[in-house]
């Protein structure tokens, strides 16, 4: 069997086993559901089930209080929710957001922690943007928001358990960043802050490209992932990192997720933060819906992580 023949049937058997939501956890565990829209910006970027299935198979597999499941494309059913400790939101545009506000909602009024990751942020001011402030304490507001791709180098981190463990490192991204926080950033705690280059201040005015504000700050530091704790109980995590997907090869930042996703669920992050063996450009690739019509070869991408985790 090849390669690429075997990494679909190694995606087909993935899917299978976290497609869709068990019901209640087993006893003494915590449910974590990843809530997927379709993928989209072509191979290995905005995977959104290839990524939650990643992750959710990590936890199953590293943290023995958690119970992960995927609902890869959901529709908005409540069922899957049931007894969910977490939910983690990965999508396009803030849509499943947009579309089932008042499903999560009803989730968020009974505790549930909410984690969003990447273009999951960024949704409309107003009503659904006042939601996000109280799910996770930010979101990306456009005309006051930008997402340029830069590299972010990340050289010291708050006291807070989802940075256990981890280790100063730099990767490049759409990092979206000048995010909309509560006011006065009331409960939220920035988790990953680096100064973007100069460069990426200097588009012109536009609901994703920049505006006088953003200008106005060149050479400070920029939030770009945040926890957020809510008055009535309950968790929150956001990010702008994820557009590409083998970021999450990286042991720094697939660890920092890890942390943050047990955080959210309200269990005790370990000391050392979730410990994982290094994953594999094959591991990973094994994951995504649609391959390549003719092929990939995984070296290049597997000489990147080698050479990310050697630093």
């Amino acid at each position: 069997m090849n390669f690429v023949r075997m990494s679909r049937w190694c995606a087909v058997i993935a899917g299978a086993m976290f497609a869709v939501g068990c019901g209640h956890a087993a006893e003494g565990k915590k449910k974590i559901v990843f809530l997927t829209g379709p993928p989209s910006h072509g191979f290995g970027a905005h995977a959104h089930g290839a990524q939650s299935a990643l992750f959710a198979k990590l936890l199953n597999e590293n943290v023995p209080g958690v119970q992960a499941e995927v609902v890869r494309e959901w529709k908005g059913d409540p069922a899957p929710l049931e007894g969910a400790a977490a939910l983690v939101i990965s999508c396009d545009g803030g849509s499943l957001i947009v579309k089932y506000l008042d499903v999560l909602d009803n989730a968020m009024k009974k505790g549930v922690g909410m984690a969003c990751i990447h273009y999951a942020v960024d949704v409309p001011k107003g009503r659904v943007g006042d939601r996000m402030l109280d799910w996770i304490g930010g979101y990306y507001e456009q005309w006051w928001s930008v997402n340029p791709t830069w590299e972010a180098e990340f050289k010291s981190f708050p006291d807070h358990p989802i940075t256990r463990g981890v280790k100063p490192f730099k990767i490049n991204d759409e990092w979206y960043y000048h995010m909309r926080f509560r006011e006065n950033m009331q409960g939220v705690t920035p988790i990953l802050s680096a100064v973007p280059p100069d460069s990426t201040r200097e588009r012109g005015d536009g609901p994703h490209s920049g505006n006088p504000t953003v200008r106005a700050r060149k050479g400070m530091a920029e939030i770009v992932a945040w926890a957020a704790e809510r008055p009535g109980g309950g968790r929150g995590f956001g990010t702008t990192a994820g557009h590409f997907y083998w970021n999450w090869g990286h042991n720094q930042m697939r660890k920092l997720m890890l942390n943050a996703f047990v955080w959210i669920a309200g269990l005790e992050v370990p000391p050392n933060g979730v410990e994982t063996k290094p994953v594999t450009a094959a591991e990973m690739g094994a994951f995504i819906e649609k391959l390549p019509a003719n092929g990939w070869n995984p070296m290049g991408i597997q000489r990147m992580l080698d050479q990310w985790n050697k630093e």
